[in-house]
């Protein structure tokens, strides 16, 4: 009977990555895919490996255009600034652009004026995905809870994150958009991993991980006084 049952987990499993694939290849939003991304992003040593990191963001990215116009003023954004960091990653310096800590070390070296001067830094960059990392962390974590009322999930997830980082317009624009979200069960439902109670379990697994990495990057952006990058 364990064997059974280890053999029944093994092809549950099988068909989760399998879904996940076939979601992504597709060009759907797939939580199993955002899952294995950030679970790949942090080493032993704590260190933010961008490639996986960029890999969970082209899936949250898909996961706001799959919810329409309502999140286009931030997947928009997020398109922009994932594909800037995949130039730096290919780049002729891709060797310095391979971890989170690596691309600051390499920045920082020009001086703080410096970087502050560069738009187009990895670590101005990455800064913006960061802060709409913390937004989505906590709309997840609000859709894990059980709540049923999304809109006051989004806009107190976007209220305790990014708001502070808009501008009036664009904050009073998103408060009105958050209130024609669709209900929890379509949410549990685009996360195309299966019934709600497993959309629920994964959401379970995947949470941490992105906090991990969320919390890390604070961590390094504090220490080195990069949070107010302009």
């Amino acid at each position: 009977p364990r064997r059974a049952v280890r053999d029944a987990g093994r092809r549950k499993g099988k068909r989760r990555r399998r879904g996940a694939m076939a979601a992504a290849a597709a060009g759907a939003f797939s939580l199993r895919e955002v899952l294995d991304a950030f679970q790949k992003c942090v080493t032993e040593q704590r260190e933010v490996l961008l490639e996986p990191y960029l890999s969970g963001w082209r899936g949250l990215i898909r996961f706001l255009q799959s919810l329409g116009a309502v999140f286009s003023f931030i997947s928009k954004d997020a398109v922009a600034k994932v594909q800037l960091l995949e130039g730096h990653c290919g780049g002729q310096q891709r060797q310095q652009y391979v971890s989170l800590q690596s691309m600051v070390r390499h920045e920082l070296a020009a001086g703080p004026a410096a970087l502050r001067a560069r738009p187009d830094s990895g670590c101005r960059t990455l800064l913006r995905l960061h802060r709409a990392l913390r937004w989505l962390q906590l709309f997840l974590e609000g859709l894990r809870s059980g709540d049923p009322r999304t809109s006051v999930i989004c806009t107190d997830a976007y209220n305790a994150s990014l708001a502070a980082h808009h501008p009036w317009v664009v904050r009073k624009a998103a408060t009105v958009a958050f209130c024609a979200l669709p209900s929890r069960d379509a949410f549990l439902e685009i996360m195309n991993v299966g019934p709600p109670e497993e959309a629920v379990a994964v959401l379970g697994e995947a949470i941490p991980y992105i906090g991990d990495v969320y919390s890390i990057t604070q961590e390094l952006f504090a220490q080195h006084k990069l949070l107010d990058l302009p």
